[in-house]
């Protein structure tokens, strides 16, 4: 009887892990995708600017030297609003004196990148709402509940910790696409703060390049690298477990997945799991009053977060 009940043990353990990764996953709609890099020109519609406090006051206490997420798209900064395209860090002389090529090439790209006036293509806009619904009761039953009680446990200070670690990690796949776009510069800067960090940084738990030496990191990603090469962004697209996304960007993430240290270095698909659940724990706690007063003053939400998200892209591509 034993042995008859041990697969089902097995396959309902199995089965529950794979559905809590779903579930904090899928936050990554307005959870993760909210936390800007900088302040957007959202535009229509109009509320969103007026809906979000003003910066340094969103999150909790830490979230001010905390390094800012990847994946973005509202007009909010909730951590490190600071990023190497909003200030001029103060970099090795080595790395600054390729600057002037890498604005040849900026300029060069600006005639070419078809993303100047972003459409809102969104055919499949039925589906993507009702996905964009899901994502949201999942940050709001699950993930930010869990983010409660693990801010209780954890102090803020470990928290920014945890997190300039993953940052620091998660270098390798900016430093790439730089060099695929041709920004010396930013592929300099990456390196630099890597070693720094690593090192000064005690393994990159704190951020030494950026505290003391002003060099602020990269946001290039793969989807902006096939933007730079000409190819079109594709429809808009939600799906549970990521945040908003257009067919490009989908090609973009599954390239810089592969670039992920962690793949190599934890080959055990149980293991990055883990590593993903607990970066996105971290993050969620470090921005748990994200959203408050936001979604009472938005009328479409989903129509805001569409607009804000393609505005971004598009700047972030012609950088």
């Amino acid at each position: 009887m034993a042995l008859a009940r041990s697969p089902l043990v097995r396959a309902t353990i199995v089965g529950c892990s794979g559905a809590l990764a779903l579930a904090l996953t899928a936050c990554g709609t307005l959870s993760r995708a909210t936390h800007a890099d900088s302040v957007v020109d959202v535009g229509p519609p109009r509320t969103i600017e007026a809906a979000l406090p003003p910066d340094g006051e969103i999150g909790s206490g830490a979230t001010a030297t905390a390094p800012e997420a990847d994946l973005t798209l509202l007009a909010a900064a909730p951590r490190g609003a600071e990023t190497a395209s909003d200030a001029t860090p103060q970099l090795p002389e080595l790395v600054a004196d390729a600057a002037a090529r890498d604005a040849g090439m900026a300029q060069a790209r600006d005639d070419s990148i078809t993303d100047m006036e972003p459409e809102e293509y969104d055919p499949w806009e039925r589906f993507n709402e009702k996905m964009f619904d899901v994502n949201r009761n999942l940050d709001k039953y699950v993930l930010k509940p869990v983010a409660k009680g693990y801010n209780f446990i954890v102090p803020d200070e470990i928290q920014i910790m945890i997190s300039n670690g993953f940052d620091n990690i998660s270098f390798v796949p900016r430093l790439v696409n730089s060099l695929l776009q041709g920004k010396v510069v930013g592929a300099g800067r990456e390196l630099s703060r890597f070693v720094i960090n690593s090192t000064a940084g005690v393994g990159g738990l704190f951020d030494p390049a950026k505290d003391v030496f002003g060099i602020l990191k990269s946001r290039e990603d793969f989807g902006q690298t096939l933007c730079v090469w000409g190819v079109s962004t594709g429809p808009y697209v939600i799906v549970p477990g990521l945040e908003p996304l257009t067919v490009r960007d989908g090609i973009g993430k599954a390239v810089d997945t592969a670039f992920d240290p962690l793949s190599y270095v934890l080959p055990f698909f149980w293991d990055r799991l883990g590593m993903k659940l607990g970066d996105i724990v971290n993050e969620r706690s470090l921005n748990l009053d994200l959203f408050q007063g936001f979604e009472e003053s938005v009328i479409d939400m989903y129509s805001a977060v569409r607009h804000a998200f393609l505005q971004r892209r598009a700047r972030l591509c012609r950088e």
